[in-house]
């Protein structure tokens, strides 16, 4: 297995290659809300299986915290610790770029996933692409 990170559209294809099957093809996100122009500036992590990726994330910087998102892993890759590995080197990179809040916006589905690594939710639910979320958050 290995990993890469990337900024912006530089090693772009895999990680869109990810989200386009498990968001669009599987989720039925629009094509047109799960790429946007946060693409351009954001660093991108892919995990690889035997060269084929497997599982994807996003960073980028705010103001005061950095936003995590687009974490997906392929449906016949889950269950083999992707996503873990995929949040705990985006952890990992907050850290090295002295980053003090993370936050992300959860599916429901993975509220669960996101509190075994210290995340707290706030807010409300609510709606993001026609699936529940919830806004969590992990000072570092």
């Amino acid at each position: 297995m290995e990993i890469k990170w990337s900024k912006g559209k530089e090693a772009f294809k895999d990680a869109s290659s990810v989200r386009h099957q498990v968001f669009v093809k599987e989720q039925n996100v629009p094509i047109e809300i799960e790429l946007d122009e946060l693409d351009e500036t954001a660093y991108h992590i892919v995990a690889y299986d035997k060269n084929h990726a497997v599982a994807v994330g996003r960073l980028l910087k705010k103001e005061k915290y950095y936003l995590v998102g687009r974490i997906a892993v392929l449906k016949e890759h889950r269950g083999k610790d992707y996503g873990n590995l995929i949040m705990k080197n985006i952890i990992k990179k907050v850290e090295e770029l002295n980053g003090k809040e993370i936050q992300l916006h959860a599916q429901l589905t993975a509220k669960g996933f996101y509190e075994k690594l210290g995340f707290t939710s706030f807010g409300d639910i609510f709606d993001e692409a026609n699936i529940k979320h919830i806004c969590m958050k992990k000072c570092l």
